[in-house]
């Protein structure tokens, strides 16, 4: 695992997107070489042709993310697989073709920019092509035992098996997948030569109780001859982007590493989330009186729906937003969370759900430092109230201010029961124990692929 911006990324991913952005930049300057001949070297120096073709290759690759072609999860259908694939070339055609019908500087003439697509459509095709055989081969794979028996180690058992992106193979060894002996026999084989013997590169160690039980010794002998030795709440982290409340005690909080809330951080974060918030509404500001006037076409009641909501240090709050339901929705049953077919909301409430536009009020929350422009989201003090004695740890996600968006709302889906506030929790405390203004800015990235295309709305 490879850590860039406070994520965890599998190595492959990092290769698979450097092979891409080489293949596209590649495939322009042979265009260019083809169609220029010997003035290419004019055109890619004085004309500022390399840089144009590093832009297109920065735009290819958020087109192919945007068509989930870097998602953490494995695509076993190869004709979806290659549908996506299509897809993001289409949309890097038409967007090429507008920026040359806009921005003529822009582009590369000579019938470089046609010829490059092509030959792009062509590497990135080969390049897949010998990626998926590349990571099947078994030199490319790390052969992975989990030391464990209890319910971490089945966890992470199951993920690995469900994620052959990162590159594990989970080694079933007899006696060296369960707990380990505390005094095993002398004709028992040590956890050093079943490693070495099965080939082993990495051990996991997921034991249930660590007292007495761990082989420090051999794990010591294992590291010093180059196999990784990881822990497995640790290991979890990284590959889940959570940490776990339940097997979360007090002292892993208090000595670990993280947990950043230094007066500097925090006045810069708060100049940040300002200076977005007062540009979005900026950008955003000739849709309000459209908005205001859909819902006051299509439904009675206010345009504006104020409800309290916990923020910083526990208090509470107005959260101000569009209004998406019918007037006084909850006046016969207090208050409920969300559902996916919610009679509750309105007809033009529920597109503006889908296109978050009802979220744009929020913004003003931001300008008055209830909110921040990232963070966990806000909850309504009912659900708190409860919440807080249900899950361990729950106020800790009050100890900054809750944002318009967060690490929990890229990451999960909407939350709207007891175990969807548990699953959000163990990515907020992620995101608190690893925030940072990079950390942010890829929450912000994933935030306006979700917003794009409308996924996770209710």
């Amino acid at each position: 695992m490879v850590r860039l911006f406070n994520v965890y990324y599998p190595v492959r991913m990092i290769v698979l997107l450097a092979g891409e952005a080489a293949v596209v930049c590649t495939a322009f300057v042979l265009a260019v070489l083809i169609r220029t001949g010997a003035q290419s070297s004019l055109v890619l120096g004085s004309e500022n042709g390399f840089f144009k073709i590093l832009g297109f290759t920065l735009l290819a690759l958020i087109l192919l993310y945007y068509t989930d072609l870097y998602g953490s999860q494995w695509i076993p259908d190869r004709v979806e697989f290659y549908s996506r694939l299509l897809l993001g070339l289409g949309l890097l055609s038409l967007l090429l073709g507008g920026i040359s019908y806009a921005f003529p500087s822009l582009v590369i003439e000579n019938g470089v920019l046609s010829l490059g697509f092509i030959l792009v459509a062509l590497g990135l095709f080969g390049w897949r092509e010998a990626y998926l055989w590349i990571i099947k081969q078994a030199v490319f794979r790390e052969r992975v035992v989990v030391v464990g028996t209890g319910n971490r180690a089945a966890r992470i058992k199951a993920i690995l098996l469900s994620r052959p992106e990162l590159g594990m193979d989970v080694m079933d060894i007899p006696g060296l997948n369960g707990e380990i002996p505390e005094s095993p026999s002398d004709t028992t084989p040590t956890l050093v030569t079943r490693a070495r013997n099965a080939g082993i590169h990495q051990v996991i160690v997921a034991l249930s109780d660590r007292r007495g039980s761990m082989p420090m010794t051999d794990l010591l002998t294992l590291r010093l001859r180059g196999i990784k030795i990881e822990d497995g709440t640790t290991f979890l982290e990284k590959i889940s982007g959570k940490l776990e409340v339940d097997e979360i005690r007090p002292s892993a909080l208090i000595f670990t590493t993280g947990f950043r809330m230094d007066l500097f951080y925090s006045m810069l974060r708060r100049m940040i989330s300002f200076s977005l918030a007062l540009a979005g509404l900026i950008v955003v500001f000739p849709l309000i009186p459209i908005i205001s006037f859909l819902i006051k076409l299509t439904s009675r009641g206010p345009v504006l729906y104020v409800q309290r909501r916990v923020g910083l240090n526990g208090k509470a709050f107005s959260c101000i937003k569009f209004r998406t339901m019918r007037d006084k929705a909850e006046a016969g049953t207090g208050a409920v969370w969300a559902n996916t077919q919610d009679a509750r909301v309105t007809w033009i409430g529920r597109w503006l759900r889908v296109a978050r536009l009802d979220e744009i009020p929020q913004l003003w929350n931001v300008l008055r430092g209830d909110m921040a422009f990232v963070g966990p989201r806000p909850e309504r003090p009912e659900f708190v109230e409860w919440l807080r004695k249900e899950i361990p740890y729950y106020d800790i996600r009050h100890i900054v201010r809750p944002g318009v968006t967060g690490w929990a709302q890229v990451r999960y889906r909407y939350g709207s029961s007891l175990e969807d506030a548990r699953e959000k929790l163990k990515y907020d405390l992620y995101y608190l124990k690893h925030m940072s203004l990079s950390l942010d800015f890829v929450i912000l990235f994933h935030t306006i692929k979700i917003v794009t295309l409308g996924i996770g709305s209710r």
